[in-house]
């Protein structure tokens, strides 16, 4: 089981946080802390499907500039994308420069504005498979879960891309549906607290 380990305050985090300063800001302020955003939750889905095969450390570095060319991750802006904008993405240096994770994410905005109209929001949608606190294994300890499974056959269905279980799952330790923080961690409290302050959207 994964131990807390001290960050360049003395304080304790999840072993994870401490490789780089933009780890630590980002552990200390986002991850795990509860999103009902649907723009936050949209970005993140698709920001996971780039940093497929790569280090999320390297999405980090890129990620304003990512919220530049897909307009912050506006869905119905994303969803109007061309050919023509495909190409010009492949030519900019600022992002990861992959035909089919630019594609993926012009797709997955069609798909989610879909998902709007059946199931209310996408908040709506990923918090239903929020699991039961009481099933869940030690913090850190699998990359998959049977929500993430079955998050992403769903996805899958409704014609998402780049939405793997493993992808799902880190989406879900990152947007709170779960608290992912070790025992110990610092943050492991204020991201309960949040979690319970939460209304859960329907």
């Amino acid at each position: 089981m994964p131990n807390p380990v001290p960050g360049p305050d003395g304080k304790m985090r999840c072993s994870w946080s401490i490789v780089t300063p933009e780890y630590v800001r980002y552990h200390d302020t986002e991850w795990g802390f509860p999103v009902v955003d649907d723009r936050r939750l949209f970005e993140k889905i698709c920001l996971e499907g780039f940093q497929s095969g790569l280090k999320w450390r390297t999405i980090l570095a890129k990620r304003e500039d990512f919220r530049r060319v897909f307009h912050d991750f506006d869905y119905d802006r994303v969803a109007t994308f061309k050919e023509k904008d495909v190409e010009r993405l492949l030519q900019d240096a600022s992002i990861i420069r992959h035909r089919g994770k630019i594609e993926a994410t012009i797709n997955n905005a069609k798909r989610a504005q879909e998902m709007i109209k059946s199931e209310g929001s996408l908040a709506a949608y990923f918090w239903s498979y929020e699991p039961d606190e009481e099933t869940l294994p030690p913090p850190q300890t699998i990359t998959t879960s049977p929500e993430s499974i079955a998050i992403s056959k769903d996805l899958k269905k409704r014609g998402w891309k780049f939405v793997g279980p493993t992808t799902v799952f880190a989406f879900i330790q990152a947007m709170g549906l779960i608290n992912d923080h070790v025992e110990g961690c610092v943050t492991r409290e204020k991201v309960e607290k949040a979690r319970k302050k939460l209304k859960r959207p329907r």
